[in-house]
């Protein structure tokens, strides 16, 4: 995948980093010119620095926006990365942008606009990771303890053992111990409801899991295999 990155600091950095370890083709737009030099020296793959603000289309055009298949803000400024995922979403058609959120109240916000925020680097990692690997799955959040996710999983439009007109039971779907599906996001209705056994979910919806982290593979192959 090629992932352009708005941030070259300590989070972006470390993103661009892991990235690169996954194979992934990065750009990174830093602002400092010091900083882009720096990142210049340190990264290794295939990468490319830019020096220059992300929040000018300009820039993220030289970055190559136009063939991303992500586009991630992790500034310091919340307000920044919410204009460079705007331009990303709505100038260039990127399909996925992601932004750091710094300050949680300013959640609400990006939602509102349709932006995925996250709060933790890995967590972004980890979502454009299983976007190349599935497709379908995105990590929501990391609980307080450390040792359970809730994570979202797609329903594939072409299942293998059920029939996407009819669907699949909830009672049919048989998460490991450890694992509980808590909800279901209906996004062509705009709409979720709590799960419950004698739900159905259809090609297009989201289920909501909550699960051990070391349950979370075998949950992401289980609906991967519907």
């Amino acid at each position: 995948m090629y992932i352009v990155i708005m941030g070259g600091g300590k989070v972006g950095n470390y993103l661009a980093d892991v990235l690169l370890r996954q194979h992934h083709e990065v750009a990174v737009l830093e602002a400092n010119r010091a900083q882009a030099d720096r990142l210049s020296i340190e990264l290794q793959g295939q990468y490319l620095v830019i020096n220059g603000d992300g929040c000018d289309s300009d820039f993220q055009e030289d970055a190559g926006i136009r063939n991303a298949d992500v586009f991630v803000a992790v500034t310091g400024r919340d307000d920044d990365n919410l204009v460079a995922c705007e331009i990303a979403t709505r100038v260039f058609n990127v399909p996925r942008c992601i932004a750091r959120v710094n300050n949680p109240k300013n959640r609400r916000i990006f939602r509102e606009v349709g932006i995925e925020s996250v709060s933790s680097t890995m967590l972004i990692a980890n979502m454009i990771e299983e976007e190349a690997l599935l497709g379908s799955v995105g990590v929501v959040s990391a609980l307080s303890r450390g040792d359970i996710s809730l994570i979202e999983l797609g329903i594939p439009s072409r299942m293998k053992h059920f029939d996407p007109e009819e669907g699949v039971p909830a009672y049919m779907i048989a998460l490991p111990e450890g694992a509980i599906l808590a909800a279901i996001d209906r996004r062509e209705y705009n709409d979720a409801e709590i799960a419950s056994p004698d739900a159905v979910l259809y090609p297009g919806d989201k289920a909501v899991v909550v699960a051990e982290h070391d349950v979370v593979d075998d949950v992401r192959a289980l609906f991967a295999n519907l």
